[in-house]
């Protein structure tokens, strides 16, 4: 469970609780569900993370977009309902190299158009021979984008980095040393579904 959970779940309750007192406790009901739901939101479970030059997903949800950006580059795009856990992950060990956040629009995060003006932050990471980047987005709901590291912290594979708050989206940039292995409309979960492989490796 995230901390930021149990805040809002306890401001939601006590609000409910207040309701109740001064009307009638069926009018607090609604805030004693939004209580319930924010619980059910920030929820962290623990992941079985895989070995090998693989790289994970950074979240949990569904791959909206595959896209060659160019000869020597292909960006994966994750769409994550409120409905999904959203404690992001790193992809790839590594080191954080930046930490780059970028005020912006709050359009739908499943629309092309959000990863480039929506509210994001980008996060590129070095590893043994490669370089992957990718970004926190928020998206209509969503209003904060949380990164929990900073340039030059040292992540391992499937490590914690941030959270997303309600609806968002995120975005990896590989380069040509991987090899895209998961599909258009495929569901996965951060820290554990392989997303791409070395060459090579």
């Amino acid at each position: 469970m995230v901390a930021d959970g149990i805040y809002y779940a306890l401001a939601f309750a006590a609000g409910g609780g207040f309701v109740s007192y001064m009307t009638k406790p069926v009018f607090g009901v609604p805030l004693f569900v939004l209580a319930a739901f924010c619980l059910y939101f920030f929820r962290d479970p623990d992941r079985e993370i895989p070995s090998g030059p693989v790289a994970v997903s950074p979240a949990d949800g569904k791959v909206v977009s595959i896209v060659r950006l160019s000869d020597t580059e292909t960006r994966i795009s994750i769409f994550l309902s409120v409905f999904d856990v959203h404690v992001n992950r790193t992809p790839v060990a590594g080191t954080v190299s930046s930490v780059v956040y970028q005020p912006g629009r709050f359009l739908v995060a499943s629309r092309e158009q959000a990863s480039t003006v929506n509210e994001m932050n980008t996060i590129t990471v070095d590893g043994e021979g490669t370089r992957v980047v990718f970004k926190q987005i928020a998206g209509l709901i969503a209003r904060r984008v949380v990164c929990w590291k900073k340039p030059g912290d040292k992540v391992a594979l499937g490590e914690r980095i941030g959270l997303i708050k309600f609806g968002s989206r995120t975005d990896v940039v590989f380069g040509p040393e991987w090899d895209i292995v998961v599909r258009m409309g495929e569901r996965v979960a951060g820290g554990s579904s392989i997303i791409a492989r070395r060459r090579n490796g």
